[in-house]
């Protein structure tokens, strides 16, 4: 094994910056729909993690996003909070109003080089697309020493008139320039070639950090930032569990773990991310969008440390690195000594959540402890996924969504299922509905579907366990489509039917608010001047 490299140990100039983008690329992926509190739940779990940067958001797309990212800037602590804007003032404007309150602000603006992309989306001119970029560049470093630019579509881009708009961008201050491969179309020879030249054409490149941004359309986006780590970038963008636009994003947690397990082939480059962090928060990224985690995912799936065949589990008794190439507790896969039962009480439930990095007071462990206490009575015992869940269930909760309250099913091997259901809708008002279904699951969404006047297209239910055993809570994750629109919902209870129906009012509850940011977004690209498009 490798000898990790820590700050103690490693080289400054061979640090590498983590930008994380979940809660900005992340979320603009198909029926992915966070309110603020969830936001926040995963801004604060990042900083656990160690990543040097948050991209909270894209505060002029409605005022829900600038709410959720001024509340990261207002109460995360460690990280730099960004927010993303397009080269207009009103764009650069409502970042900085959103992150001013941050120890660390950034904004980080964009604007396309590609000839592709300046005749058909921008339709303007390279003369147009250098007056903006050093328009807005200058307008943001009014606001904030902290600036990043983008030349979005960089490796579809000439490289001699990138580099020309890139000069620009730094003579006008900015501090980071970010070259994406946004339609991740790069192959890491080329990534590498790219960069090698900017830093030819652009000698002031080096006084500035250069930054890595792929999109994984060709399955290269971790090979690509790597390419680019290795041809000089210091920062890589990317999103947990790899979500993002399409294809999704560099995978941090790949990225992270590659620098560390092989940090004496690639010359000791090193991140400030605390690895142990890993499985937690890819758990709560998945929870709280939606997106499963394939089993084979690198790092992160569930057979990622696991061995079937008889050889390899043999191997692993005698010496686990005869096929392990890093330990499972590096990334937080670990036993798990904690658990409580029905007869544990509330300071107990308190310290177990501390003890799992969950500061939680007041009103909100109330809630957390009638959770705990249902689940209990069911459960012989609670361990610390279970907690997460019950934690990340109850967070979710507002007064402005559809709450499930109550069922009754009716079903034989003859005849066909009904449900009957009540709901409390947004206003606070109880409403009975009455639904039927080929089985339970479709007469219960049809008795929802009877409450809230609504008849959305169910595109993906999925059951899973939080863990193993026959009392274990059951994870229900559903996508609806509402308009030619998507949108997800969770829920979790040892009773999957009872979650179900969780997961689908909340879906229900994110169409509603995603049609309403949909149409303040449109509202807000009419008025600004390029396409609401990111890197």
């Amino acid at each position: 094994m490798a000898t990790e490299v820590t700050p103690s140990t490693g080289k400054p100039e061979d640090r590498v910056k983590i930008f994380d983008t979940t809660l900005r690329d992340g979320e603009q992926s198909p029926g992915i729909s966070l309110n603020a509190a969830e936001k926040l739940e995963i801004a604060q779990q990042l900083s656990r993690l160690g990543v040097d940067v948050i991209e909270a958001g894209f505060p002029i797309t409605s005022p829900g996003d600038f709410e959720a990212v001024q509340t990261i800037a207002r109460e995360v602590q460690g990280p730099v909070i960004c927010a993303l804007a397009r080269s207009s003032f009103q764009d650069i404007d409502a970042a900085w109003n959103a992150i001013k309150d941050s120890e660390r602000p950034r904004i980080h603006t964009f604007l396309a080089t590609s000839d592709l992309h300046i005749k058909y989306k921008l339709q303007t001119t390279r003369e147009d697309v250098k007056g903006q970029v050093k328009a807005a560049v200058a307008h943001a470093k009014s606001y904030t020493d902290d600036v990043e630019y983008s030349p979005e579509d960089g490796s579809r881009s000439d490289i001699d008139f990138m580099a020309e708009v890139i000069q620009i961008a730094i003579d006008e201050g900015a501090t980071t320039i970010n070259v994406p491969d946004t339609t991740g179309y790069a192959i890491p020879e080329e990534y590498a070639a790219m960069f090698a030249g900017l830093y030819e054409r652009v000698p002031d490149l080096h006084n500035v950090t250069v930054s890595v941004h792929c999109h994984d359309d060709l399955g290269l986006a971790v090979a690509n930032s790597f390419a680019g780590v290795m041809a000089g970038c210091r920062q890589v963008e990317g999103a947990i569990n790899g979500i993002g636009e399409r294809a999704g994003n560099t995978s941090l947690e790949e990225f992270i773990m590659l620098l560390r397990t092989r940090n004496e082939a690639i010359g000791g480059l090193w991140t400030g991310a605390n690895t142990q962090e890993i499985a937690r928060t890819s758990r709560l990224v998945s929870r709280m969008t939606g997106y499963p985690v394939q089993p084979n995912k690198a790092i992160i799936g569930r057979n990622a440390f696991a061995h079937e065949a008889g050889i390899h589990q043999d191997g692993v008794l005698k010496n686990p690195q005869t096929y392990e190439i890093m330990e499972a507790s590096t990334v937080g896969v670990t036993g798990n000594n904690l658990v409580l039962g029905k007869h544990s009480g509330r300071h107990a439930l308190q310290n177990a959540l501390q003890d799992l990095g969950y500061e939680i007071s007041g009103e909100r462990l109330n809630h957390a402890f009638k959770a705990f206490k249902e689940i209990a009575d069911r459960k012989k015992e609670v361990n610390a996924m279970d907690l997460e869940a019950i934690v990340n269930d109850e967070m979710r909760d507002d007064s402005k969504a559809w709450s499930f309250d109550e069922f009754e099913l009716h079903s034989a091997s003859t005849g066909q299922p009904t449900a009957t259901v009540k709901m409390t809708n947004p206003a606070g008002e109880q409403v009975e509905g009455k639904g039927s279904g080929n089985g339970t699951i479709e007469a219960l969404f049809d008795a929802i579907n009877d409450v809230v006047g609504l008849k959305p297209v169910l595109n993906e239910y999925r059951v899973q366990s939080v863990t193993s055993g026959p009392d274990s809570i059951g994870e229900v994750s559903v996508i609806i489509e509402i308009d030619g629109r998507e949108a997800s919902g969770q829920g979790v209870a040892t009773d999957t039917v009872w979650a179900s129906g969780r997961a689908y009012a909340r879906a229900l509850t994110n169409a509603e608010r995603r049609r309403g940011v949909v149409s303040e977004a449109e509202s807000a690209a009419k008025a600004a001047v390029n396409n609401p498009v990111a890197p």
